[in-house]
């Protein structure tokens, strides 16, 4: 489970630098652009930021919706483990 940690840790991290890399770079693009208005500029932006955070969004649900099922998935799996134990003990 720690090996499954750090890996985990390591595709964050990854992604974290990919992401600022990438709002650095358009950061840097729009900063240097002099032909774009400043209100187009800051129009970008915004749509950059909140493109990001609707995507933070979505896989923070997709991971809270997979985490649920597998947690009645373990439920539903020591409910049934019980059942049959009750019905060993019963037969015996």
């Amino acid at each position: 489970m720690n090996l499954d940690r750090n890996e985990n840790g390591l595709i964050l991290v990854l992604n974290f630098a990919g992401v600022a890399l990438a709002l650095a770079l358009l950061a840097g693009s729009l900063w240097l652009s002099t032909e774009v208005p400043l209100a187009t500029k800051g129009f970008w932006g915004m749509g950059i930021v909140l493109l990001s955070l609707s995507l933070v969004n979505v896989v923070k649900y997709r991971f809270d919706h997979r985490s649920s099922e597998d947690r009645l998935r373990r439920i539903e799996d020591a409910r049934n483990e019980k059942l049959l134990e009750d019905a060993l003990r019963e037969e015996g």
